[in-house]
């Protein structure tokens, strides 16, 4: 039995080479037609294309890998898409048929995956996650309310500090060390609200802020994401009695209301999903004043998780049915996440070129403090809901994935746990998070 099992695996692999190899082929013939002088014009959409399933099938390869239990899960599509990123920025544009995937920061195509990719996928997760976690999120907000809030305080509280405390031992100003805390942190909005208070201070460069947060970044990714996969195996943790736990931790929702009766647009919850995330765009590009200059806004992340979830809530407009299949929900979800890793994972690589062949020093402090800035306030904050707030397991680790901003590792922490209900803890102290380490960058460039 066993030897058929590694026969029938050896042919998988084989299998995967083939059509990737067959695959590469069909991509070069496409290419080499439509070039001129063997040289493609633009970034065609083949090599977009390409470039994102090969990255899907390594990615999800790699993280198919068990070590004694622990796999990187989504979290190997992130590894191979930086990896990938940083390989096609050594392509020579005027390659024959390569050359289309070159990646050079000056060349701009790899804003086809910061900007399209990235958020599409984004919206599709975080969005999946708020229809998911409605029904029962605002009830839950309520009982736990003062927790979430003092769990994202902590958090936050923790990370800036070591960020203070590295700026004043390195020989590297805030601008820097405010790029590697909202990278540590995975936070878009801190990134954006450091580059706009740079602009506004006299020695301070927003291109520090952005090779700060791209050396940050990847660690910050998969820091959390072993972090919340790894620590239920330490502990001992019963994962069955913890999902329990986590149930009666929630207020019981009462039973949908009979729904023959409302219309539906389309049997899949497309129009309510999409209804959603336009209202969720618009709520994230309201921009309110803050001081010096500075703004805050929710956000493509925020407004988007935050109408969802309102929209999950309600499940209806009058008599408009604005219910999705679970189904549709959990594929959507696990596609948005894989799309938003590619994305993020292809433009780390590439802006993580421009960091080392600058300064091989800068690299080493940022990866150093970033992974302090990762590692301290989750430990820091699993404790304080262990023993101080009390909070299960599993609201425990949501907590910190909504403290951390981490859109990744709630994807992991929910197949780890296996069960959905712990967006609940991640939304409720998200928002929180979000406001505070929009401020902590801020602060950090104004009065250091």
């Amino acid at each position: 039995m066993e030897k058929e099992n590694k026969k029938s695996l050896k042919w998988l692999w084989l299998t995967i080479a083939f059509v990737i190899v067959a695959g590469l082929g069909v991509w070069c013939g496409i290419n080499a037609s439509d070039s001129k002088d063997g040289v493609n014009s633009v970034f065609s959409i083949s090599s977009l294309l390409f470039g994102l399933f090969l990255v899907t099938v390594l990615g999800y390869m790699l993280g198919r890998i068990t070590i004694k239990g622990v796999s990187l899960g989504t979290a190997g599509v992130f590894l191979v898409a930086i990896l990938f990123g940083y390989l096609c920025t050594l392509i020579p544009s005027n390659l024959p048929i390569l050359g289309s995937l070159n990646l050079k920061p000056e060349v701009g195509n790899t804003n086809f995956y910061k900007k399209v990719v990235q958020n599409v996928g984004l919206v599709m997760f975080v969005g999946s996650v708020g229809f998911i976690a409605g029904p029962k999120f605002f009830k839950d907000l309520k009982k736990n309310f003062k927790t979430y809030i003092f769990m994202g305080i902590i958090i936050i509280l923790v990370g800036t500090a070591v960020a203070v405390i590295f700026t004043l031992i390195s020989p590297y100003k805030s601008d820097f060390w405010s790029g590697v805390l909202s990278g540590a942190l995975t936070s878009t909005p801190g990134y954006s609200a450091a580059g706009e208070a740079v602009k506004l201070k006299a020695g301070m460069s927003e291109t520090m802020v952005t090779i700060g947060h791209a050396i940050a970044y990847p660690f910050g990714v998969i820091g959390v994401v072993l972090f919340v996969q790894l620590l239920p195996k330490f502990v001992k943790a019963d994962m069955a009695k913890e999902r329990a736990l986590l149930k009666s931790n929630f207020v019981e929702t009462s039973e949908k209301k009979e729904s023959k009766k409302l219309f539906k647009c389309d049997d899949f919850g497309f129009t309510a999903l999409g209804l959603a995330i336009v209202a969720g765009l618009i709520l994230g590009g309201i921009k309110i004043p803050l001081f010096a200059g500075a703004v805050f806004s929710l956000g493509t992340t925020g407004g988007v998780l935050i109408m969802c979830l309102i929209f999950g809530h309600f499940g209806r407009i009058g008599k408009l049915s604005l219910e999705i299949p679970e189904a549709t929900l959990k594929t959507l979800k696990e596609l948005g996440l894989m799309l938003f890793l590619i994305g993020a994972g292809v433009d780390g690589g590439v802006n993580l070129v421009s960091a080392i062949g600058d300064d091989v020093g800068i690299v080493a402090w940022g990866f150093l403090g970033g992974a302090a800035m990762t590692i301290i306030p989750m430990i820091v904050g699993f404790f304080v809901a262990k023993y101080m707030l009390k909070l299960p397991l599993l609201n425990n680790l949501g907590s910190i994935t909504g403290g951390m901003t981490s859109t990744p590792a709630l994807g992991t922490l929910i197949s780890t746990a296996q069960t959905d209900d712990v967006a609940g803890a991640y939304a409720s102290t998200y928002p929180i998070a979000l406001v505070l380490i929009v401020l902590a960058c801020n602060l950090m460039i104004g009065l250091m």
